[in-house]
């Protein structure tokens, strides 16, 4: 019964320590204030924890429930839409309407399914890459307290890969605490929700709800099934999507953006590693479940620590926790020898930071991409 208990509460701290870095900077790069961010960063731990926990205890099989990290990245590297947080927080809650609509409507979700997977990786690849030199300039910038974070994790990739990203945050926050300290940061205090009134501006429906929806779907709904499925266990698509999906959308008015299938975690709470037997890994799953609820208690002081450390630094550590990301989605978009053009097209058209009319990059990467792809399909011969 321990190694189970203990396996999931390490996959919860593991989830929580790699991305919440990442989660925050995606808050704020939106323009949410310090107590909206730490709000989003609340609800999205208790979502986890509820969905996850309920899964899992239902179907007796070791369901994890994450945060879109590759959906933080994508506010992160974008700029904050017309209308401010609250234009951002329509973008997320109608992102959500659309998983939803993937759960009730199953040629929808096909239809995302279809969608290349070169085209959709050099999109997600061109989202980090921005977040992924951040350590270089921190190093550049801030070296005295960047240098201890980049090298903790190095170390620590050769000594045990699982814990490089945590023993980065770690340092971080070491390093500041030793440093000139963190006004007004670090004191425990309990988790608010902030309400935020949504709008719906047109630029960030199409430049921050159908990238979100694509990459959080591309990037972790589709692998979090895979990685169950790998491990044995077939579970139901429709009600995955309808319930983080409406529970996604519920937490908008907190703040709050995507949850869906996890993937890293999932390996782990699904794994051998879990338990010898593939029926007793469900308490896995429970537990990391538990795990993200307690974390929901120290969210706020997260938040505070993050706004309170200098923001090239946070960056640092947001973007080595996306370092392995990026290379997974590089291997695959420039896999298949014909589309590595409108691979690598879409790259460079993410990776630009290209704005036109309000509609960030992300989707001209993708339009841009599949143009080109569609130009350069091969006819077929006449019969």
């Amino acid at each position: 019964m321990l190694q189970p208990v203990l396996l999931g509460l390490l996959a919860a701290f593991v989830g929580f320590a790699s991305s919440f870095a990442v989660v925050l900077q995606g808050f704020t790069a939106m323009g949410a204030t310090p107590a909206q961010a730490a709000s989003g960063l609340v609800v999205l731990c208790l979502l986890m924890g509820l969905l996850g926990g309920a899964f899992s205890w239902v179907w007796r099989k070791p369901i994890s429930i994450a945060w879109s990290t590759p959906g933080a990245a994508l506010l992160a590297a974008s700029g904050a839409p017309a209308g401010g947080f609250s234009a951002a927080v329509g973008a997320f809650m109608a992102a959500s309407a659309l998983v939803v609509l993937a759960g009730l409507w199953r040629p929808f979700a096909r239809a995302v399914e279809r969608i290349p997977p070169a085209i959709a990786a050099a999109m997600l690849a061109g989202v980090l890459l921005d977040l992924c030199l951040a350590p270089v300039r921190a190093v550049g910038a801030i070296p005295l307290l960047a240098l201890p974070v980049v090298l903790a994790w190095a170390v620590m990739l050769r000594l045990q890969r699982l814990w490089a990203v945590p023993a980065a945050v770690v340092v971080a926050v070491a390093v500041l605490l030793l440093g000139p300290g963190l006004p007004g940061g670090g004191a425990w205090h309990p988790p608010e929700l902030v309400w935020v009134t949504p709008s719906f501006e047109w630029g960030a429906m199409i430049g921050i709800a159908l990238p979100l929806f694509l990459v959080t779907m591309a990037s972790q709904n589709l692998p979090g099934f895979a990685v169950l499925a790998a491990n044995g266990y077939r579970i139901q698509i429709r009600p995955v999507f309808l319930a983080t999906g409406a529970g996604s959308l519920l937490g908008g008015f907190a703040g709050g953006q995507l949850v869906n299938l996890a993937a890293i975690t999932a390996a782990l709470c699904a794994g051998p590693e879990a338990h010898p037997d593939p029926a007793r890994r469900w308490i896995a799953g429970v537990f990391a479940s538990i795990g993200y609820l307690g974390f929901a208690l120290i969210a706020g002081v997260a938040a505070s620590v993050v706004a309170a450390a200098p923001p090239l630094l946070i960056q640092a550590v947001a973007g080595l926790a996306l370092l392995a990301s990026l290379a997974g989605a590089l291997s695959i978009a420039l896999g298949p020898e014909e589309m590595r053009i409108p691979a690598i097209v879409t790259f460079v058209v993410t990776g630009s930071g290209l704005s036109v009319g309000g509609i960030g990059p992300a989707f001209w990467g993708l339009i841009a991409g599949g143009a080109l792809m569609i130009l350069l399909k091969p006819r077929a011969s006449a019969g």
